[in-house]
């Protein structure tokens, strides 16, 4: 990016979402990440600052960008990446198993993207990104709770692309395939060989590959892109 702003990464303590963070502090810009329980301990440097912050909790998410802004500034660029998985087949999978993941990953998109619009309609700039999957377009197996609300961010950012960009702000998704995390290393090798298998490019995206393409959407260079939805996945969606 060619100025400086203020971002926001939700779930930006570990993972991509810390990847992301990463990423554009050492752009120059000044970074905020949320975090649920545990700080994350090896944040150092005085471009990232941890917030406590559940986004399934309305006042939790008032609470954290009210310290970004007494801290760092107004949020011009928000990413919208916590999120969280409770993978059962459908008929094992209970009520709360469902809308916890809704309310986890799609309902919380809406809550900061709304409270993030605040100010950005008022600076008449901003960016928003939400951290999506493929999943959300090719389904999968025991993931009905995460592909409907994988999926649902992308009508959620193409409402609020239209919304808003009369104010200069631009709302896109990002949609990652599988990536090398410690939620994939979690798997076993039959289960992590078939992944990636599957993806055409034969083998697992990175962290830094997801963080590239966000750096990039929310770029000055990248004004006149908004509603659209990137797919990250090494080719695994494609057609999707």
């Amino acid at each position: 990016m060619s100025t400086s702003r203020v971002v926001l990464v939700t779930g930006g303590n570990r993972g991509i979402g810390r990847a992301i963070a990463t990423l554009l502090a050492t752009e120059g810009h000044r970074v905020a990440v949320t975090y649920r329980q545990e700080p994350p301990a090896d944040i150092d440097s005085p471009s990232l600052l941890a917030v406590r912050c559940d986004v399934t909790d309305e006042q939790q998410v008032e609470a954290a960008f009210t310290e970004i802004e007494e801290k760092l500034g107004p949020v011009e660029v928000l990413v919208s990446n916590a999120g969280i998985t409770r993978d059962k087949l459908l008929l094992r999978m209970g009520e709360a198993d469902f809308t916890d993941v809704i309310d986890a990953n799609l309902t919380a998109g809406y809550r900061v993207a709304k409270r993030a619009a605040r100010t950005m309609m008022r600076n008449r700039w901003g960016r928003i990104v939400f951290v999506s999957s493929v999943v959300g377009q090719m389904g999968q197996a025991g993931q009905a709770n995460y592909a409907a609300s994988k999926a649902g961010l992308v009508g959620l950012c193409r409402s609020v692309a239209k919304e808003l960009a009369g104010r200069n702000i631009t709302a896109n998704v990002v949609a990652p395939g599988p990536v090398g995390t410690d939620m994939l290393d979690e798997l076993d090798e039959t289960r992590r060989s078939a992944i990636i298998e599957a993806v055409p490019l034969g083998r697992l995206g990175e962290p830094s590959e997801v963080a590239a393409t966000i750096s990039f959407l929310a770029s000055d260079a990248a004004g006149y892109i908004t509603g659209a939805v990137i797919p990250v996945d090494g080719g695994l969606g494609m057609g999707g």
